[in-house]
């Protein structure tokens, strides 16, 4: 069968949905995300990752259109898509086998180790890139399983739920969570994503350690907002919590491999290394008492008390 327009507004319409406790809506709120992220330019190639904005987007919806039992999990649809056979996943190495053999991932922290982006039927990719055809699809799935919400699409699309959730933590230099907060996965990973994309842009996306900063022209970088005390363990996503750095450095500060003095000073620990740095490089102790780029917002200088608390876990000497 000819996999045109027609063809995919059949499955669009009849996706394989579990019945056993009501229609189940991951699948069709999942897809309904795609096609909004597809109009707000997020997905520009045929690689679909589970990303923050995906998942609080997929919220957006989840709780505009909602009306049933069923819990919001980003992960279900994510994987059980394939089963519609224009939905494809591409595993990270070392999943390949799993993913062929469609073993359960029913976490999202799970299926994120396994899946490295899904990906669309190469047909249905083109179609998308039509604003016409990415409407008529929308309209498609509204009418299809959310007959009464047919009046609310168009203010649905109008909106980024990740950047109205990363303004509203900007505007409030983080927050702390409670326990019952975090039992929802996909609302703590999207906050999560939100505070570091917000800790990148106070420190104008460069590592607090080496002052690196490559960003390319899609916005990517390689820079992480990490946090100074442990978010699984303090819970806090507070801006004074948050330091940026480049994937290296932010695997050895979580790791102990320096630490941050009460002026924002590098303290390296004696004895610890043997290095023999790259041609023209630095040694990790030469980085010794050089002070750290500080955020451009005074406001959210990092935590003293949390850097504190970082050297003596890591029994680093001042």
């Amino acid at each position: 069968m000819e996999k045109n327009f027609l063809f995919y507004a059949k499955k669009f319409a009849k996706l394989r949905v579990d019945k056993a406790r009501g229609v189940a809506p991951h699948k069709p709120i999942l897809l309904l995300t795609v096609l909004d992220l597809f109009e707000k330019g997020y997905i520009g190639r045929n690689e679909i990752y589970l990303s923050p904005e995906l998942t609080a987007n997929f919220l957006k919806f989840w709780h505009r259109f909602v009306a049933s039992d069923h819990h919001s999990n980003i992960a279900l649809p994510f994987f059980h898509l394939t089963g519609d056979k224009f939905w494809h996943l591409m595993s990270n190495p070392g999943f390949e086998a799993a993913i062929q053999a469609r073993a359960k991932f029913r976490t999202l922290p799970l299926l994120r180790s396994a899946v490295k982006y899904a990906y669309l039927d190469n047909e249905l990719f083109q179609l998308l890139q039509d604003e016409r055809h990415r409407n008529e699809l929308t309209n498609i799935l509204i009418r299809a399983w959310f007959p009464q919400n047919v009046s609310e699409i168009e203010e649905a699309f109008k909106y980024d739920e990740f950047e109205a959730i990363q303004q509203s933590l900007f505007d409030s230099g983080g927050s702390i969570y409670s326990i019952e907060e975090l039992k929802n996965e996909d609302q703590i990973f999207a906050r999560n994503g939100a505070f570091r994309r917000n800790i990148t842009r106070l420190y104008d996306q460069r590592c607090a350690f080496c002052k690196m900063r490559v960003v390319s022209q899609d916005g990517q970088n390689l820079v992480d907002g990490a946090h100074i005390q442990p978010f699984s363990e303090f819970r806090s996503d507070l801006f004074v919590n948050g330091l940026a750095l480049c994937k290296n450095h932010h695997w050895a500060f979580d790791h102990g491999w320096f630490g941050i003095s009460e002026s924002y000073r590098i303290v390296i620990p004696e004895n610890r290394f043997i290095e023999e740095p790259p041609k023209a490089s630095l040694k990790i102790e030469d980085f010794h008492t050089e002070e750290i780029l500080l955020p451009n917002d005074q406001r959210y200088l990092p935590s003293l008390e949390a850097l504190e608390w970082h050297r003596q876990n890591w029994e680093i000497a001042i």
